[in-house]
């Protein structure tokens, strides 16, 4: 199949490429922008290390092509650091509350961990494991996960309320 200009935002940033419109959107991201945060896991949906965040929605990358997020608004875990590029509050969280272990899971964790809490800034703890369900991760028991995800609620509330 002859190759597709594409256009999207990544990050805050305008891209523009010529792509097959069957590459699945991980290995665009990975091979052609070069950006390596999402990972690749199972490609069949299940473990959740290529999740993004596409105009404002959880996606798993690897169920995606490439010509479907012409247009779109994608954010990575890259995407989730401060302007000065220290650690985003999540990504402090999960470091903070060792909310990783090997560190394969944890991009996708954190990328749908952001949209759970833009979705709901106050969850529960069920909340938070209901949410983060479709992310999977071998080595950490989910317990330092849950509790980086309600800290990072916190954090990001008290920073609202200082800003009001």
């Amino acid at each position: 199949m002859a190759k597709q200009h594409v256009k999207m935002t990544v990050n805050g940033k305008e891209v523009e490429a010529l792509a097959d419109p069957r590459t699945l959107l991980i290995h665009f991201l990975r091979e052609d922008l070069k950006i390596t945060g999402p990972h690749i896991g199972c490609e069949t949906s299940h473990c959740g290390a290529c999740t993004v965040d596409i105009d404002g929605k959880s996606v798993k990358s690897c169920t995606m092509f490439v010509g479907q997020a012409h247009g779109a608004d994608i954010t990575t875990v890259e995407g989730l650091v401060n302007a000065d590029g220290s650690l985003g509050v999540i990504q402090e969280m999960f470091r903070e509350h060792h909310g990783l272990q090997c560190g394969y899971c944890t991009p996708g964790m954190i990328t749908r961990a952001h949209r759970l809490l833009q979705e709901n800034p106050t969850p529960t703890e069920e909340d938070i494991r209901f949410g983060m369900a479709g992310n999977l991760c071998r080595c950490t028991g989910y317990q330092n996960i849950v509790k980086a995800v309600a800290h990072a609620a916190d954090a990001l509330n008290a920073q609202k309320e200082a800003a009001e």
